[in-house]
């Protein structure tokens, strides 16, 4: 595996590029998140994050029908609408709203259509188009991390539909969680009447569940799906600034929104509700692809000290 060393200082926005002057006489605290901005425009960021956005939108509704079947081949159609409330619970209100009734119909065509050929044709193909939501995010972040992917494309793609198999069972397994946590409440607060304010907070608890899904999917992107390998330590970061900005994006978008959504409506017609949300994704998907170059220059400025404090050592030597 062809695999680029992150910390090599030849590579570093600091040493040219537009902000390269201003990155240079920048403290430390300025100079990691102006570089990994720098390298983001150099690394063509843009470009990379509306061809994550339309991937990802694109297989947000094979993947549904993957989860629906599931939901159906084991009898319960009511676990895929509340994996599909999970899956929606991350986004802004004000985003997830318009597209909620198409999501809707997806999932009752499949539970209409019931254990047919035709469910399990379509869920089989449905496993191969989310998978290609999965090799955008591989592309955008090798470019984040200046990594070179020499792996067969067909071990990429096996990979990737390991991933949409895994994330689909993971999902049921959340909603099943989910759709339980207030029945136990209920029973328990029978018990112990301490409890029976518990038994209000559905809607906080599913939040809490889709942060803590978003959290835990966001960590095992970062560690195992581009090439080469980081600790867990190197990735935190950009994690933690990725959620951050995640948050401060939707809900920025979402006031936006609730201001300007009849813009869209005038322009876009009946097309409004999927372009409000690949907005959305497309500004979620820089920030994705930002938290990795955040990572790798992190990573280039740890190498840069440690040459520099090499060097000043063997000068005192």
């Amino acid at each position: 595996m062809a695999v680029r060393d992150p910390g090599d200082p030849t590579q570093s926005a600091a040493q040219s590029g537009l902000l390269g002057p201003i990155i240079a006489r920048s403290p430390w605290y300025l100079r990691i998140p102006l570089d990994a901005f720098e390298h983001f425009l150099n690394s063509d960021g843009w470009a990379i994050a509306s061809y994550i956005a339309f991937a990802v939108l694109a297989a947000m509704f094979p993947f549904l029908i993957l989860v629906n079947a599931l939901a159906g081949a084991i009898g319960s159609s009511d676990l895929g609408i509340e994996a599909g409330r999970i899956l929606l619970g991350a986004w802004p209100r004000e985003v997830a709203a318009p597209i909620a009734g198409d999501v809707q119909e997806v999932q009752h065509a499949v539970q209409s259509a019931g254990q047919s050929p035709a469910v399990a044709i379509s869920a089989a193909l449905a496993v191969y188009f989310a998978s290609n939501g999965i090799e955008s995010l591989r592309i955008g972040l090798n470019r984040a991390y200046d990594v070179m992917e020499t792996r067969s494309w067909w071990l990429l793609r096996a990979e990737s539909i390991f991933y949409v198999l895994v994330s689909a069972i993971a999902l049921l397994v959340v909603a099943v969680l989910v759709v339980l946590a207030p029945l136990l409440v209920e029973t328990a607060a029978r018990y112990v009447h301490w409890l029976a304010p518990l038994d209000r907070l559905g809607t906080v608890a599913r939040l809490g569940v889709a942060s803590a899904v978003l959290i835990i999917a966001l960590v095992l992107l970062h560690l195992f799906l581009p090439a080469g390998r980081r600790r867990i330590r190197q990735i935190l970061p950009g994690v933690v600034v990725t959620i951050a900005l995640w948050l401060a994006g939707g809900a920025g978008f979402g006031a936006y929104l609730a201001q300007y959504a009849n813009r869209y409506v005038t322009t876009y017609a009946g097309l409004a509700s999927a372009m409000i949300a690949l907005v959305f994704l497309y500004l979620s998907a820089a920030i994705f692809i930002y938290g990795g170059e955040l990572n790798s220059a992190i990573l280039r400025w740890r190498h840069e000290r440690a040459l520099a404090e090499a060097a000043r050592a063997g000068d005192q030597t």
